[in-house]
């Protein structure tokens, strides 16, 4: 037994031929509509939109028709209107009805498609034959509208999907185009595609590294943020391994190439994105799986209900027909159809006010689930770029005295830290010249001379060369234990002081932390990062799980794990190399400043970069679930109550009198179903964060 992708539905896979192949995998659907919106899902939004563009308009007028407008030949118009709704923008509905009877199955459209005919049928009876049925009272109204809801419904639905395709093209954006080969004393511009392993490539500062390579010669920085979601660049050296895609930031280096095309890092996740999204398990749909039942039974009753009165009630041949007619128009799923969309529409809607965009239902009803959240550091929790966290001055000297010598130093500087330290001189509003002398150590720090010709070092211990006093090194010590990058400061070749920088964490995230854990939810903190920065930040937050220094597939395979131990598992994270985890988790939540593809992976965006927003997110999950299910409540007990009474209930209390008016009134009841649904939904606006 197959899953349809679309749909969720069980199919028949020796029963149906809707069959489709993708990456050497096959996919099985229960409908036409289905499969159409899976292998070309911009031509099926194309006739959903033209479908929609004709029932509302025409759904408006036969509406107007039935309640305000009482004109002669009103019924002939109404007749010509709601024909044009049921057979063109209905279509769908006898499509996936034909498909349910091949694959022996039942699904919504089967629902709608014959709770809709069967009050089209008997309206066109009335209004063609009025002597038959001399009640005069016509349904066109309740079928168009039913329609054009469930129309609507899948348009809102399809607006808030995305596809998987999405995600891969934006990593595929990332790898480069083209190569600098060297060729002996030459340098050859070449597309990607021609590099081999163990070509010797050049790469300039700002390039990216165009396959996995190991440095033959020169020395850089280079930003790996985009694989290990580490936001301070690393020093490379003869011999380290690059990873390509990855940012060259400062000098010039000669690699040679050791994985290309498909066996790179980058390929590799690529790969990986494809493999989760198409093994990733599809919701059932609640109302399809109770109507595969609920079709086949209303049916019966129906034709049940029209025998048993007829040739043991002793009822006339049309009063059998209304009764029959009466328990499908009752049974029409009008409240079932929008008891989900309903709900949906406003909860989306409240969610978008509040900064959170949700790409499906499906995400919201997974969200009502997730008792596991794993979190990303980098600018997850953190604002991913460093900031001056701690300015420690030694001797005589201030605070603002040690910025200063550092900003000059720094002045020249393109590295992320320099960047960050003359920020702060700026913020502090000090000024800092230019230095007369610069000289960068890479890997160590810089050397320069102020306009004064004072010599200015700012760097790690191996730029200066010596050991730190007992004092200062404790100081130093306790700084790296927080998780910060502390540099030396000198003037003259003496110690003035220590600038510690560090990613430093967004206003929420304690908060959020807070909330998360306090709502249940099992907190873990999944990073790139290396262990003293992930734990330091860990104990900042008081987040109990830590594991640090982990690559994409292994956030994946965390993911995994806490899935097999049987946790229903969210996963926040903005980075490229969040993008395997964020499509393999129950749910994906992703920040909106982070990269596209992690955005595009994601089933829920945060748009306002706040990770507070994630647990606003999860409380509205729940909370729409719990309207949805109300919702289904009404629904089917509507159902429960009517169908009884459509079948005859009543005629021994009214005789059969009843069905003069029985079929308005069963409109009615479904107006009222209807309309308590959507109240019901309503009140998700009101929704606040406790």
């Amino acid at each position: 037994m197959a899953t349809d992708p679309v749909c969720g539905m069980n199919v028949e896979e020796a029963s149906t031929a809707l069959v489709s192949d993708k990456e050497g995998k096959k996919y099985y659907f229960c409908s036409t509509t289905c499969k159409l919106q899976f292998d070309k899902p911009e031509l099926e939004m194309k006739l959903l939109k033209r479908a929609l563009a004709v029932a509302w308009p025409l759904t408006i007028i036969v509406a107007v028709l039935t309640y305000v407008l009482h004109i002669g030949y009103g019924n002939y118009v109404m007749l010509v209107l709601a024909s044009i709704v049921q057979f063109y923008a209905g279509q769908r509905f006898y499509a996936g009805i034909m498909d349910a009877i091949k694959n022996k199955s039942a699904n919504m459209d089967t629902l709608i498609a014959i709770g809709t005919s069967a009050a089209w049928i008997y309206s066109t009876v009335v209004v063609l034959f009025p002597s038959i049925f001399p009640t005069g009272s016509v349904y066109y109204d309740t079928s168009t509208i039913i329609i054009s809801l469930i129309l609507t419904g899948t348009y809102m639905q399809r607006l808030a999907e995305t596809r998987a395709s999405t995600a891969v093209s934006a990593l595929v954006a990332l790898q480069p185009k083209t190569a600098h080969l060297i060729k002996g004393n030459d340098v050859i511009d070449v597309p990607i595609e021609q590099i081999k392993e163990g070509d010797i490539l050049l790469v300039k500062p700002g390039g990216k590294i165009p396959a996995d390579s190991v440095v033959l010669e020169g020395e850089s920085s280079v930003d790996e943020s985009m694989i290990t979601g580490e936001s301070m660049p690393v020093t490379k050296r003869k011999g380290d391994k690059v990873t390509g895609g990855t940012i060259n930031s400062t000098s010039s280096l000669r690699v040679k190439a050791a994985k290309v095309g498909e066996d790179t890092a980058l390929s590799q996740i690529i790969k990986i994105v494809k493999n989760a999204a198409s093994s990733k398990v599809p919701i059932q749909k609640l109302a399809d799986k109770v109507s595969s039942y609920f079709v086949p039974v209303v049916v019966l009753i129906g034709i049940v209900a029209a025998f048993a009165w007829y040739f043991a009630g002793g009822v006339e041949l049309n009063v059998a027909i209304l009764i029959f007619v009466s328990v499908l128009i009752i049974a029409c799923p009008c409240a079932l159809g929008i008891a989900t969309p309903a709900a949906l529409l406003v909860s989306s809607g409240k969610a978008a006010k509040e900064g959170i965009l949700v790409k499906s239902g499906e995400s919201l009803q997974m969200a009502s689930k997730v008792n596991v959240i794993v979190l990303d550091k980098t600018g997850t929790l953190t604002k991913g770029k460093p900031e001056v966290t701690d300015i420690v001055p030694l001797s005589s000297y201030s605070k603002k005295q040690v910025l200063r010598f550092a900003a000059v130093a720094e002045r020249n500087s393109e590295h992320v830290l320099g960047k960050a330290i003359v920020a702060e001189a700026n913020n502090e509003k000090i000024k800092a010249e230019f230095p007369k002398e610069f000289n960068y150590r890479q890997g160590f720090g810089i050397i320069s001379f102020d306009k004064n010709g004072k010599k200015i070092m700012i760097g790690n211990r191996e730029l200066f060369g010596k050991n730190l006093s007992e004092g200062p090194e404790r100081q130093l010590q306790k700084l790296e234990s927080d998780g910060k990058t502390a540099l030396i400061v000198g003037v003259d070749n003496m110690v003035i002081g220590f600038i510690a920088l560090a990613d430093v964490l967004k206003e929420d995230s304690k908060k959020a932390i807070a909330a998360l854990q306090s709502s249940g939810k099992e907190v873990w903190l999944v990073t790139g990062d290396n262990e003293r920065v992930a734990n330091a930040v860990a104990r900042q937050l008081g987040i109990k799980n830590v594991m640090s220094k982990s690559k994409p597939e292994q956030k994946m395979e965390k993911i995994i794990e806490l899935q097999k131990s049987g946790k229903v598992v969210a996963m926040v994270g903005d980075g490229i190399n969040d993008a395997p985890a964020l499509t393999k988790a129950d749910l994906g939540i992703a920040i909106g400043a982070g990269t596209e593809v992690a955005v595009q992976a994601g089933g829920i965006i945060l748009t306002k970069n706040s990770i507070y927003d994630a647990y606003i997110a999860l409380e509205l999950g729940k909370r729409t679930m719990s309207k949805i299910r109300q919702n289904l409540f009404w629904a089917f007990a509507y159902n429960m109550v009517l169908i009884p009474i459509a079948a005859g209930a009543l005629i021994p209390i009214f005789t059969v009198s009843i069905y003069n008016v029985l079929p308005l009134l069963a409109a009615l009841a479904m107006a009222f179903s209807s309309v308590t649904v959507v109240s019901n939904s309503l009140l998700l606006g009101r929704f606040k964060d406790k």
